[in-house]
């Protein structure tokens, strides 16, 4: 459905993103995850033609056939109305607080679909039934702060519906969300990928997320994809030390429970030392060097090319090419 290839997006002479090379099939679900920083919205936008006006993107852009790159706004425009989508970030903010709900969604069926208003907003109303929102009618009357924050992503997502996109980009869908309401999002997502056969790709930092609601994933660092491959495989064991470092991190997914020492007393759970350094700042070679807790000595200057796995994974470590 998407394919990129050596995509790069630069500001003044640091690159958020360096030669990112992915493709999601028609139908397919793929997670990107990684910390705050590392380049995951910036991604999302560059597969809908939204980055910054002051960057400066290179590589190539295939979306369902037709080459993007360097294509002109009203190209990405007629390919946001037709074929891509995205949910973005907090739903509030998303959201026009000055407009009714049910204004919002039909929009894009006035606009873009060439429906009339009679028919627009009967479109919106299944919509709204197709995403769960309760009581359809009521909630076309409303405004965002009038309904929880559940019930306003489900209305994102309904949005994002509206053009029957074959391309689904959810970035962090489920951060402002408890886990109950965020479960039953999750689930929303994949049963509308499944039933529209509608490529998904969720974005989050929220790795027990990303486990339930994709069948493949990318792990990103400093603007790159450092490990691939299938969902449990990657998760289960990860060879990249970044991946293992976040799953170590967190208790129940690849992770130990921290348990207690010899005294009795509850041990801290495993860290990644430091943060991600500004774009600015990053290394030449490995961008995870200086953080990596088995750094060998040219990793910070020699970038490692993706080491290939039996099982189709990839990971790029120079641990992998040394047989380690």
């Amino acid at each position: 459905m998407i394919a990129l290839s050596d995509v790069s997006v630069g500001f003044d002479g640091a690159r958020a993103l360096r030669d990112v090379t992915l493709s999601v099939a028609r139908g397919e679900r793929l997670g990107i995850v990684g910390e705050s920083g590392s380049g995951k919205s910036m991604l999302g936008l560059a597969m809908m033609g939204m980055v910054p006006d002051a960057a400066r993107i290179a590589g190539e852009i295939v979306l369902d056939g037709t080459a993007m790159s360097g294509a002109p706004e009203r190209v990405w425009r007629r390919a946001r109305a037709r074929k891509v989508a995205m949910i973005f970030q907090e739903p509030m903010a998303a959201l026009n607080p000055l407009q009714r709900l049910g204004e919002t969604v039909m929009e894009p069926l006035l606009v873009h679909q060439g429906l009339g208003r009679s028919a627009a907003r009967a479109r919106t109303l299944e919509l709204f039934d197709e995403v769960g929102i309760p009581d359809p009618e009521a909630r076309l009357r409303q405004y965002p702060h009038e309904i929880s924050g559940g019930q306003r992503q489900r209305v994102l997502i309904a949005l994002s519906l509206t053009c029957d996109p074959a391309l689904l980009i959810a970035d962090e869908p489920t951060t402002a969300l408890d886990a109950h309401v965020a479960l039953r999002i999750i689930e929303l997502l994949v049963r509308l990928a499944d039933k529209r056969r509608m490529a998904l790709v969720f974005i989050s930092h929220d790795l027990a997320a990303v486990a339930r609601a994709t069948e493949r994933i990318a792990v990103m660092y400093g603007g790159e994809i450092v490990e691939g491959g299938p969902t449990p495989a990657v998760l289960a064991a990860p060879r990249h030390p970044y991946t293992r470092g976040l799953l170590g991190a967190r208790p129940g997914i690849g992770g130990q429970t921290p348990g207690r020492d010899a005294d009795g007393r509850r041990k801290r759970l495993p860290t990644i030392p430091g943060s991600v350094p500004p774009l600015s700042l990053l290394p030449a070679g490995c961008r995870f060097a200086g953080r990596c807790a088995v750094e060998l000595s040219h990793c910070a200057a020699v970038r490692p090319e993706p080491y290939r796995l039996p099982d189709g994974r990839f990971a790029a470590c120079h641990l992998l090419g040394a047989g380690t």
